[in-house]
């Protein structure tokens, strides 16, 4: 951002015009003796008329807190350190008496706005939490300290709540600035530990916006590079383009003096200007002339250039580097409230309307259920994401095929599937406790159904399991589409995850019931009409002779300890030789081979590839709160926008005059 002292001639050509209208600064070789008549003149003349339009604007955008709205507005920034004589320049500038204390006098940000108004009689008031308060001019330091009692509690507390000072008195200049509280690094009784980090966020969170002009006030007894208040200014403004400094106290350090504000070892863009404040009971028309006739006659302030002393010089510097400001940043302004209210109306727009009616409410939570029901169409069953595109965990068809998996696995990698070990013992078992009247060549049905009854209730928690993940990740979905649906009606929002809950939870009861059943089911019977089944049984018995010749070791020395077997891989066959009993081994055989050929069927079906309306009527306080918000957003902006066109109108037609 460029200096303020010289702003854009195509932005403020206005502003060069009003320079041109007024009377030329007097030469600094003059006549060094100011009379009395030149003293009591007002501080400065020059500007106001043109300026106020503009300040009155800024004002405007300012009590319509359109700051609020990130709209930033121009503004003078008065910092200095504590005693540095802060209140004392605004004194005179402003023509009151200001609160004056040991320590922190200013505790609130004090936002002083001062109007030429040629009234023989001055108006003055303050404004503070909602409320105008008209104040004497006698009694003007003490409504401050009553009003900043009331904002930041009384003590030495401090707040970053504004107060208001506005002052119409004839011979002020036309200025808005903001004092701050005096940086102090050591608190007194009665002070926070961190008053330091206090005043520093106020500061720092009125002199960054790059629209800020920073007034840096220096005590001229002091090295101004070790001064806190141009520290900070230095985070913000490292090259000074925008800070201007006033000098006080010069009375008390006049050596040297001269040097200082020639040298600029602290990078001041704008500039610094000497002055000498009222002391004790002084008149400010006395402690004018005090003043010129200090910096005229004094050996070592007398060198300093005239056009850098004095309040009035000060004033007509804050007046152009105001106005120019105010010119550069106006257009911005204009911008800025547009878009910010296009904003604001586009997402006001965006928002439900407001529900005035049950049928208003019945029509919205229609709308409601049936988005959301084709949302969960697309997320559990079409397989598309387009509404969750970067959240996976809402990509229903994905997850379930993922749970499938990990049934797969978990089915093909327990120990019943482990069809190797311990081969043909529980068969071999199962077949003497079924011996019985039977049939010669026909296998014990209840042999076989004991051992699948047991192998069935073994792995029976892995599909109930794999139902309650299932009917779990659906509860979470349905819950997550409903709450985004119906996000804007607050109770709609709780009844509608409650009735959903509820028949997620009752249809997942009876899916798991039904899971049971089927379970329940494979325990009665050993049939199956899979023809994979029997495919299967007789491709595994056509290995039965080579089983039991290897088991017998007929011409065979050393007799084998293990037989390969088609779809079973090695097995273990020691241990079976202590069976005699030829009938039972290939009875025991035919068993496993049935047992094996059911369970890879099951185990292959089963693998990855297998197959209250008026309670709607009351929102969310959140959202009503938005809405009113946005709703005096708008409000502000448009008064703004339209405070702002009619300052810009006045602009043209007084360059029309002109031209």
């Amino acid at each position: 951002m460029g200096s303020y002292d010289e702003a854009d001639s195509g932005t403020i050509g206005v502003i060069n015009d009003y320079e041109d209208s007024q009377p030329a600064t007097p030469s600094m070789e003059e006549p060094k003796v100011v009379g009395a008549a030149a003293v009591q003149a007002p501080i400065i003349s020059s500007y106001n008329d043109k300026i106020r339009p503009l300040l009155d604007v800024i004002d405007r955008l300012r009590l319509l807190m359109v700051m609020k709205e990130g709209i930033q507005l121009p503004t003078i920034v008065v910092v200095g350190d504590q005693s540095s004589g802060k209140s004392s320049v605004l004194e005179s500038l402003a023509g009151v008496n200001l609160p004056r204390s040991q320590g922190i006098c200013t505790r609130v940000p004090l936002i002083i706005r001062l109007q030429n108004h040629a009234s023989p009689r001055p108006e003055l008031y303050l404004e503070y939490n909602g409320k105008t308060v008209p104040v004497e001019e006698p009694q003007i330091a003490t409504a401050i300290n009553i009003a900043t009692d009331e904002v930041a509690g009384p003590g030495k507390s401090i707040s970053d709540i504004p107060l208001t000072l506005v002052v119409r008195k004839d011979g002020v200049p036309d200025l808005t600035m903001v004092d701050l509280p005096g940086i102090t690094r050591v608190p007194v009784h009665g002070q926070p530990d961190n008053i330091y980090e206090q005043i520093r966020d106020i500061i720092m969170q009125y002199i960054t916006p790059k629209e800020s002009i920073i007034l840096n006030v220096l005590s001229a007894t002091v090295d101004f590079s070790t001064c806190e208040s141009i520290r900070m200014s230095q985070q913000v403004d490292k090259n000074g383009e925008r800070t201007l400094a006033v000098v006080t106290k010069v009375d008390r350090a006049p050596e040297g003096l001269v040097d200082k504000v020639t040298a600029d070892d602290v990078n001041i863009g704008l500039g610094y200007v000497c002055v000498r404040n009222r002391i004790g009971d002084e008149s400010y028309e006395e402690a004018r002339k005090e003043e010129a006739r200090l910096f005229e006659t004094n050996a070592h302030l007398s060198r300093i250039d005239k056009s850098i002393v004095g309040v009035h010089v000060l004033a007509q510097n804050l007046v152009r580097i105001q106005a120019n400001a105010i010119a550069k940043c106006l257009p911005e302004i204009v911008k800025n409230i547009s878009a910010k209210l296009d904003a604001n109306v586009s997402e006001l727009e965006k928002m439900p309307k407001a529900l005035t009616s049950i049928a208003d409410a019945t029509q919205a939570m229609m709308r409601i259920i049936q988005a959301a029901k084709e949302s969960l169409k697309k997320l559990l069953w079409r397989g598309e994401f387009d509404e969750y595109p970067e959240d996976n965990t809402k990509h229903g068809t994905a997850r379930f095929v993922e749970m499938l998996n990990r049934f797969s696995d978990e089915l093909h990698n327990c120990e019943e599937s482990n069809l190797s070990k311990d081969f043909l013992t529980e068969e071999i078992k199962g077949l003497e406790d079924a011996r019985g009247i039977e049939l010669p060549n026909f296998l014990p049905c209840e042999a076989f159904l004991r051992i699948l009854r047991r192998k069935v209730e073994r792995i029976s928690y892995l599909p109930i399991k794999l139902s309650e993940k299932y009917w779990d990740y659906i509860d979470d979905v349905v819950m997550s589409v409903l709450t985004r649906h119906s996000e804007m009606y607050y109770h709609l929002k709780v009844s509608a995850k409650g009735a959903a809950h509820d028949l997620v939870q009752k249809l997942r009861e009876q899916s798991i019931n039904r899971v049971k059943e089927i379970v329940e089911m494979e325990k009665l019977t050993g049939y199956t009409c899979n023809p994979d089944y029997m495919m299967e049984w007789n491709k595994l018995m056509k290995q039965q002779d080579h089983f039991i010749n290897q088991i017998s070791g007929t011409n065979m020395w050393p007799l084998p300890c293990s037989v390969d077997l088609q779809g079973l891989g090695e097995i273990q066959i020691e241990h079976l030789r202590k069976h005699s009993d030829v009938s039972i081994l290939q009875q025991a055989f035919d068993l496993k081979m049935r047992m094996v050929a059911y369970w890879k069927v099951f185990k292959e079906l089963m693998g990855p590839d297998g197959h209250g309306i008026k309670m709607m009527l009351v929102e969310s306080p959140a959202i009503v709160a938005k809405r009113e918000k946005l709703k005096n957003s708008i409000k502000v902006l448009k008064e703004s926008k339209d405070s702002v066109a009619k300052i810009m109108d006045g602009i043209v037609a007084y360059d029309a005059c002109l031209v």
